[in-house]
């Protein structure tokens, strides 16, 4: 008994389903999901396609990323020439501001202006009021532009100059030689 009603239900259905597609309305239709939900589940994921605006705009739905305008290579180039007048044409006026750089000196990267002070640990081949020069240049900076170098700006470009002001002795450094179990020790400071 079962067995031929659920074979004439779904009879019943696929009748239904093709006169809906021949846009025939059937009131029926409107009340199969309260008699079989699967049946309806089935019916509606796989026939029934959404159109892109009835999704809703969710992190999920689009790129985390914003899509990239690429530029042509004439406009990029047009752009490079404008920017390179307008640092040229600030060099030349002596118009920049107060500068300042990055460069790489005594292991480190040192942000530095004028009239900075940097206190080093290292050794350097240098006497008090010795000028010397910091050939690591990473960046330059002004208030108007910025030159980054890839990796360092080049000598002929920025010249960073520094004065060593104090040069003091360090505390002694010791260096101990050591061999367990064999009453071996040896101290000597540098």
């Amino acid at each position: 008994m079962a067995l031929t009603l659920r074979t004439g239900y779904l009879e019943m259905l696929r009748t239904c389903w093709r006169l809906q597609a021949h846009r025939v309305k059937i009131p029926v239709l409107n009340q199969m999901g309260f008699l079989c939900p699967a049946i309806a589940r089935h019916r509606s994921s796989q026939s029934i396609k959404l159109p892109s605006s009835y999704v809703p705009q969710t992190s999920l739905s689009r790129p985390l990323w914003p899509e990239v305008s690429y530029i042509s290579s004439d406009e990029e180039e047009r752009q490079h020439k404008v920017v390179l007048e307008n640092v040229n044409t600030l060099l030349a006026k002596e118009d920049y501001g107060r500068l300042f750089a990055v460069v790489h000196f005594a292991s480190r990267q040192w942000k530095v202006t004028n009239e900075d002070l940097i206190l080093i640990e290292n050794h350097i081949d240098a006497e008090c009021g010795d000028r010397i020069r910091l050939e690591k240049v990473l960046l330059v900076g002004g208030e108007e532009f910025t030159l980054i170098g890839r990796p360092l700006l080049g000598r002929d470009l920025v010249r960073v100059e520094a004065t060593v002001i104090e040069k003091t002795e360090s505390w002694p450094k010791v260096h101990m030689r050591f061999w367990k179990r064999h009453r071996y020790q040896k101290k000597r400071s540098i």
